[in-house]
């Protein structure tokens, strides 16, 4: 007999809804578009322009949260061979919360994303043991091994957006999501958090698999 695999570094599971309202998801855009912002804020790059003694702009430098947190981790792994659990929790948190937002958009649940509570979103990525689990120079390369996940991942959420547009009508004049649109909709998101732990959180080494389970 073999001997089950473990599971991934990096789940995701949401609980499948049984009904769903269908005034909330004919005006889901429009309801979501506080907590998207909030959540830009958090995540998005700033920028500023370098500009010569001529006034024309030289070069445009950004920054932001997700960029300098992937550095600094990389970084410190590389260097330190550690991995701070105090920002690996604020990771998993932000992680947890990008999770629920997209959820909402995506008309998989009802409940506006909390910025807190779990509800129907269920993510979990274990904190890494770097010394024994971790390679220190790998950091430096992961995001250019996964580049045939970003391939696969930019297809999948073209179909997850053509999913979505679906989903939505079947809700209008249901009330219900699909169940196989939903289970693909949750690969896609389970997938690109395995890409996501692996490449830019650095929470593994182990190379995910091309699964949508």
């Amino acid at each position: 007999m073999t001997a089950p695999s473990m599971p991934y570094p990096a789940r995701l599971n949401i609980d499948y809804p049984e009904k769903l309202d269908r005034l909330s998801t004919f005006f889901r855009l429009i309801w979501a578009m506080p907590i998207v912002i909030a959540l830009t804020l958090l995540t998005a790059a700033g920028g500023e322009t370098v500009v010569a003694e001529t006034g024309e702009g030289i070069r445009t430098t950004g920054g932001g949260i997700l960029s300098g947190l992937f550095v600094a981790t990389m970084l410190m792994i590389v260097f330190r061979l550690r991995y701070p659990r105090w920002w690996f929790d604020f990771a998993r948190e932000l992680t947890r919360f990008s999770a629920r937002v997209g959820a909402f958009l995506f008309l998989l649940t009802d409940r506006y994303p909390s910025t807190v509570e779990e509800q129907s979103v269920h993510l979990e990525i274990d904190y890494p043991d770097v010394e024994r689990g971790l390679n220190r120079w790998l950091p430096l390369v992961k995001w250019l091994l996964a580049i045939p996940h970003y391939i696969v991942l930019v297809l999948l959420m073209v179909g997850a957006v053509v999913v979505g547009l679906v989903a939505w009508l079947a809700i209008l004049f249901t009330g219900r999501y699909p169940r196989p649109l939903f289970d693909y909709l949750v690969g896609v998101g389970r997938w690109a958090l395995r890409v996501n732990a692996y490449a830019f959180l650095l929470v593994t080494d182990r190379y995910p698999p091309f699964s949508l389970r």
